[in-house]
């Protein structure tokens, strides 16, 4: 058999509830076609980068995987007809990760000493937009205000008493 991890999100106006009833129901097909599920981790209620489906936000699971093809295969198939699930990835691994997933693993803000700068104060760094420049005096205008050319005159050959 082989190993998958497996993601899908499910609609923002279901209850955490359903969404822990959807796993169990994935997990049931995929037992019932002779696999396995090993670590479930659901991420939470997170914001997309665009709508899908009118939703702006979803509830995130992942899904170690365990099984043979049509397994995964079914499993798809019935989140595919499903309106609660949104979209899902199955990947192919060689080995499952051990702990938790990169998700999981909480950021620390204090790990950012290794970039080539470090915190060092980056001091005054000019004007912060366009309309902040001080570009002097541009003088008078030549031929922005259209007093400096005179009259207009229609062009030749255009409708106005030219040939048409």
């Amino acid at each position: 058999m082989a190993l998958y991890e497996h993601v899908f999100l499910a609609r923002q106006d279901l209850s955490q509830q359903q969404v822990d009833a959807l796993v169990e129901h994935y997990k049931g097909v995929i037992e019932a076609n002779g696999g396995s599920v090993g670590r479930v981790e659901n991420w939470g209620l997170k914001s997309l980068t665009y709508r899908i489906k009118k939703n702006r936000k979803a509830y995130y699971t992942l899904m170690d995987i365990n099984a043979p093809a049509a397994a995964v295969k079914e499993v798809e198939r019935q989140e595919g007809l499903s309106e609660d699930v949104l979209r899902f990835l199955t990947i192919k691994v060689e080995a499952h990760e051990e702990g938790p997933s990169a998700m999981m693993q909480k950021r620390d803000r204090d790990d950012r000493g290794d970039r080539p700068f470090g915190d060092r104060d980056r001091g005054d760094r000019g004007p912060r937009s366009f309309g902040d420049r001080d570009r002097g005096d541009r003088g008078p205008r030549s031929f922005g205000d259209g007093g400096d050319r005179g009259p207009r005159r229609p062009r030749e050959g255009g409708f106005e008493g030219g040939q048409a």
